[in-house]
């Protein structure tokens, strides 16, 4: 029974467990028991239950003897269903990461806006499931959710015309940039209830001072700044995102230029 950790900044890691266990659970291939007592639960009762723990008390919450409590079941019961917490975490990313089944969900058709939405789309399942940057997934265990919200990304992006490993770095390029932006709005919410502080109560707090530094010449630049530069109205994820795309758009038109000369 593995634990799942990673071994620094009490991070979890994907694929710990035992693969093959998993990938058994995750695409429903293991062998069922013909004999013993009749199961009371469902894999997916203890699934959906160990999300609710994370997504209510954060990912450390979440153990095996947490989830059975929640279940009102005995913590050995949950074993006849899963090896361990490192195999149950890859269901419970695999859960989360279900892709919708409405097409509209991938924008109108054509390739930017299927990035665009794929982007807004991550950032809701972080804010939704904030314990999921504190899982390491650099190595994650392929499920029919990975692989279903891949293949339906591609299938909007294929027209692109770009090459296999291109069209892929191009939703690695989207999902990093969505993780960066969901790390620091996690970071800001988590620095409210640490402090107490609100964000307009944190910069208050340094006005005085930074209106006197401000004010002193030593920084031109920042002080010559406009008063609204620091709005919070102002949508630093959104004007990120569609700075990419037309960085991407640009790649794929002169792509595009090229192949047809």
């Amino acid at each position: 029974m593995t634990s799942g950790k990673s071994g620094s900044g009490g991070t979890e890691t994907s694929g710990s467990g035992d693969i093959g266990r998993t990938l058994e659970l995750l695409w429903d291939t293991g062998r069922r028991p013909s004999r013993g007592p009749k199961p009371t639960l469902t894999l997916d009762q203890i699934v959906e239950a160990a999300v609710q723990v994370a997504d209510a008390e954060g990912l450390a919450s979440v153990s095996m003897r947490r989830v059975a409590t929640e279940l009102g079941t005995g913590t050995m019961s949950l074993y006849r269903y899963v090896p361990g917490k490192a195999e149950l975490l890859d269901l419970m990313l695999d859960r989360v990461q279900r892709p919708s089944e409405n097409p509209a969900d991938l924008g109108d058709g054509g390739w930017r806006a299927a990035l665009e939405a794929l982007g807004r789309s991550t950032l809701a399942l972080y804010r939704r499931h904030p314990w999921l940057l504190q899982v390491n997934q650099s190595r994650p265990i392929l499920g029919p959710s990975a692989l279903d919200g891949m293949e339906k990304v591609l299938a909007r992006i294929k027209p692109m015309g770009l090459t296999d490993p291109e069209l892929v770095s191009a939703i690695i390029m989207i999902d990093g940039y969505v993780v960066g932006a969901a790390r620091t709005q996690l970071y800001q919410v988590e620095a409210e209830r640490r402090t107490g502080l609100t964000d307009a109560e944190f910069w208050q707090a340094q006005t005085p001072m930074l209106e006197k530094v401000l004010a002193s010449g030593r920084y031109p630049l920042m002080a010559s700044l406009d008063e609204n530069t620091w709005s919070a109205d102002f949508d630093h994820f959104e004007f990120g995102l569609q700075r990419i795309l037309d960085g991407l758009e640009s790649f794929v038109a002169r792509r595009t230029q090229g192949a047809g000369g």
